[in-house]
């Protein structure tokens, strides 16, 4: 067990005090967005775009370019979602839960490779050296990407995107000596199944056409 925490802990043991508190404020505030769009929670957006805005920082510092530009992305995307969720008319929510059609899937697929070839262009552009832990970057931050869009229009499929990539994330950021952000999208992983299932069932009891 001691050898487990020890994995985790070292990377800390050199590193600044102001990027551990950061990394930290980045922990709670992803957590408590996850929490909220489970509950769709218009908070999602706010907390969020707090996390993410720190993780650009905190991602920029480490120069993990692919996880940096995704979390550039979520807060862009969070003030388009936080927009979204929120407009109205005749006092019901335009943008009910729902799921995906055709067309949105071919745009989801268009997203997942124009983020990926993006990423890569930016790993290359930076002059950083493109390992297997970086195509693994590449490939995630496609989905992260698809996984977002689905999610500020409310469509379940976003859940799905989220569970499959929190899976593979979770040993890639431990393996890089993220050990708040593993365990971050470990919880990640729990809550995003959790939203599925609580989404699902809203969508059962209110179902919507494309």
């Amino acid at each position: 067990m001691n050898h487990i925490f020890e994995f985790f802990l070292e990377p800390y043991y050199q590193r600044e005090s102001y990027l551990i508190v950061l990394e930290a404020i980045a922990f709670v505030f992803g957590i408590a967005s996850v929490v909220y769009a489970k509950r769709r929670n218009i908070q999602v957006y706010p907390t969020g775009l707090i996390a993410t805005t720190i993780t650009v920082y905190l991602f920029l510092h480490d120069e993990l370019m692919g996880d940096m530009m995704m979390n550039f992305y979520y807060s862009v995307m969070s003030i388009y979602g936080w927009w979204n969720w929120a407009r109205k008319k005749d006092g019901k929510l335009v943008v009910p839960v729902s799921r995906t059609n055709l067309r949105e899937k071919i745009i989801g697929f268009g997203l997942f490779l124009l983020t990926m070839a993006v990423t890569y262009g930016v790993y290359t552009a930076y002059g950083t050296e493109i390992g297997p832990g970086n195509y693994i970057d590449i490939f995630t931050s496609g989905v992260f990407f698809t996984a977002m869009w689905y999610m500020a229009n409310k469509k379940l499929e976003n859940w799905t995107l989220w569970i499959f990539a929190d899976i593979i994330t979770v040993p890639l950021y431990a393996y890089r000596g993220w050990g708040m952000l593993s365990l971050q999208y470990l919880i990640f992983t729990v809550l995003a199944i959790q939203g599925y299932l609580a989404w699902k069932k809203h969508l059962d009891k209110h179902p919507q056409t494309a």
